[in-house]
């Protein structure tokens, strides 16, 4: 199937600059699912299956978010008065219960979520098969149940089947069983994920657990896994204002086990040190920056415009939809960019073409998929999103890509499309389980929250 998108507002964001690629008015052709053209004007040949006249909308990339947890769409409002630690009991103590088919109907829920708001791509952490327990001095016992592989897959499940684009991330869970159990627990996983679409489920991933775990070797238990299997990490770092010294000392686990290089991501990454940062950055370690959590859970702000000094690849996530609310990508741009000033002030520090770069192309690259998706060029896949200036209007467009970063959000937002096909049309679903995956979400998180005795309200 073909598809010509025309009378376009382009923002293409190409690979190799920081420019974002703005075409004033210009065309796209997709071919089975993938960009087969774009330029400038009208298009030489105007033939093709079906002709989309966005009539001066903006099309730009589908967003991608590079550090997820889908699973928990329908746990928001918890926690609220809590910072990190308190609120994950707050959250996880409820999925501690659950079962796989309560976490694929949740991570379901979450992906159509993301879709409907215009991500069409995530790095997505699932609930660990061991479950959650409160942190004690820095860390967790270690000794909480374990749950079936099916637990694992039921969340790469609901994320295919909802038609998102994604990095599966796995928890290894290190404390739970002998290392031979460790990595054949893992090497299932992995397999699942990699039986599936790769057009959809683009790799498989560690969730990197050393910043909580108890045991000493799970840096190295990672590296190995991250050799043995060919897969990335991305780790929750550095994330919480609590216990900072111990966390600091943490990173050297990582140093030493060989870690640092182009397949190690830090999650957020905020309390760390100029040795630090400037470590990470040398052995070629990225970071994935999460403005709206961090704000939300009173982390702190990540030091992202010293990060690109010094070199480091810089992408953005959404995280839990549980504490960013609204899994809303300008918003967690614009909230970015105002919290960067507000630290150096400095407007220098953060402008809205490097910040739609790191939430689109930039966290394409930290993940390793930037062949594939974050910008509009030939080959990649057609995921991109209409977005209308004029719906509501918001004035002249003296600079466009500025006011695309500064001035939309969900309400201009028109379409969303996956492989040039929609997947959400004005924040409605095409998909046919959404309406299931609602339903399921909140009939049963609710009724589990009853069997716990919780009651949030």
């Amino acid at each position: 199937m073909s598809l010509l998108v025309i009378n376009a507002r382009l923002i293409t964001v190409s690979a190799g600059t920081d420019d974002p690629g703005y075409i004033e008015r210009g065309w796209m052709r997709v071919e089975d699912g993938r960009i087969a053209g774009i330029g400038a004007g009208d298009p030489s040949d105007t033939t093709a299956d079906e002709v989309l006249d966005v009539d001066g909308a903006f099309v730009a990339p589908g967003f991608v978010s590079s550090h997820s947890h889908l699973f928990t769409s329908g746990l928001r409002g918890l926690g609220v008065a809590d910072t990190l630690y308190g609120w994950c009991d707050s959250m996880l103590g409820m999925t501690a219960h659950a079962t796989p088919e309560d976490i694929y109907w949740s991570t379901l829920h979450g992906a159509l979520d993301f879709l409907g708001n215009g991500v069409t791509t995530a790095y997505n952490f699932t609930d660990p098969q061991q479950a959650w327990e409160s942190m004690v001095d820095g860390k967790r016992v270690g000794n909480a149940p374990l749950r079936g592989t099916g637990y694992h897959t039921r969340q790469a499940d609901g994320c295919l089947d909802a038609g998102l684009r994604f990095v599966d991330s796995i928890g290894m869970d290190v404390t739970a069983g002998t290392d031979d159990e460790i990595f054949a627990r893992f090497e299932a996983s992995v397999a699942h994920t990699r039986a599936m679409d790769p057009d959809f489920a683009l790799g498989a991933s560690i969730m990197g657990q050393v910043q909580w775990s108890p045991r000493p070797e799970a840096a190295e238990l990672e590296v190995e896994a991250m050799r043995r299997f060919g897969v990335t990490n991305q780790a929750h770092f550095l994330e919480s204002p609590e216990a900072v010294e111990l966390q600091q000392s943490k990173f050297a686990l990582y140093r030493d086990a060989g870690a640092l290089g182009p397949d190690m991501m830090f999650g957020h990454f905020i309390q760390t040190t100029p040795e630090i940062i400037e470590q990470a950055a040398a052995g070629g370690a990225s970071m994935s920056w999460q403005p709206a959590s961090n704000g939300r859970l009173a982390s702190g702000t990540a030091l992202v415009p010293e990060m690109i000094a010094m070199g480091m690849k810089v992408g953005m996530g959404l995280d839990d939809q549980a504490c960013t609310d609204v899994s809303d990508p300008w918003q967690n741009m614009r909230m970015g960019i105002a919290m960067q000033r507000a630290r150096t002030k400095d407007p220098l520090s953060m402008m809205p073409e490097l910040v739609l770069r790191l939430h689109t192309l930039g966290s394409a690259e930290i993940m390793g998929v930037a062949d594939r998706v974050g910008s509009l060029e030939v080959g990649k896949f057609a995921d991109f999103v209409v977005v209308d200036p004029r719906r509501p209007d918001v004035g002249p467009l003296w600079h466009p890509v500025r006011s695309y970063v500064l001035s939309m959000s969900l309400r201009n937002l028109l379409g969303v499309y996956v492989g040039g096909k929609p997947v959400s049309r004005s924040g409605e679903s095409t998909n046919p389980l959404a309406a299931e995956a609602s339903e399921r979400v909140h009939r049963d998180l609710p009724a589990m929250a009853e069997r716990l005795g919780r009651h949030p309200h």
